[in-house]
């Protein structure tokens, strides 16, 4: 069996970032990870981005392998020896085919949930990135206008934190987490003109979020993205 169980092409993600008090994470931050702070800010990422040519175990997926994917996360680092892993845990995943969210809670332990999505991208002289989900019978939308100019992350900005990260954490219950490792090259971002975030955070995600709804983001970044690999072996501590 391939040690790699996910490859997919993960292109043009947007993600708003949003300063949020630390107590609102603690009922999701597995055991043996801690927040992870930017200029004595924790965040949440409202991120949506398309998930294409996905293959598991080196085989392709027809029918599924092209989606949009709406998701909330947070950052985290992981002590371990004299190693710091940057990795981010995940309040929610959105796709549009159920036996995907099926597939990825069995498989991953992850919090994925299947609704409508669907995207508008028009590339010219500027990129125009539109992700809508359903939830409810109200569609929710995050877009951007960029231009198509390629930029390198500047170490130590808000795109290297938010961008550079490349484990995951599940929390299994109070005590047990997982951890695995994500593969790509350093993305390069696009400079954004505009912006537009409709979402009703609290049906989405919790009273914890609620006030996110009528919250401006600290933030809001694009990136190119690239060819991902998730290995399948995982650690559990």
């Amino acid at each position: 069996m391939s040690t790699t169980f996910l490859k997919a092409n993960w292109e043009n993600l947007v993600m708003a970032n949003y300063e949020v008090d630390p107590t609102a994470l603690a009922p999701y931050l597995p055991n043996g990870v801690e927040l992870d702070f930017f200029k004595d800010k924790t965040y949440v990422s409202l991120v949506g981005f398309m998930f294409k040519k996905t293959s598991l175990f080196g085989i392709p997926i027809p029918f599924f392998g092209s989606f949009e994917e709406i998701n909330l996360r947070f950052y985290v680092k992981r002590i371990d020896g004299n190693k710091v892993k940057r990795g981010v845990v995940f309040i929610n995943e959105t796709v549009p085919f159920k036996v995907v969210a099926l597939l990825a809670n069995k498989l991953y332990k992850e919090h994925y949930i299947s609704i409508p999505t669907k995207n508008k991208l028009v590339f010219g002289a500027e990129k125009e990135i539109n992700y809508e989900w359903e939830m409810q019978n109200r569609w929710n939308s995050i877009s951007v206008c960029a231009g198509t100019m390629k930029e390198k992350i500047e170490r130590d900005s808000i795109e290297a934190f938010i961008f550079e990260r490349y484990f995951g954490y599940t929390k299994l219950d109070g005590n047990k987490t997982q951890e695995y490792q994500i593969h790509h090259p350093k993305w390069m971002v696009n400079k954004i003109s505009e912006s537009t975030i409709n979402c009703d955070f609290k049906m989405m995600y919790g009273n914890a979020f609620a006030n996110l709804s009528n919250t401006r983001p600290d933030s809001i970044l694009l990136a190119e993205g690239s060819t991902v690999t998730v290995n399948w072996k995982r650690n559990t501590f």
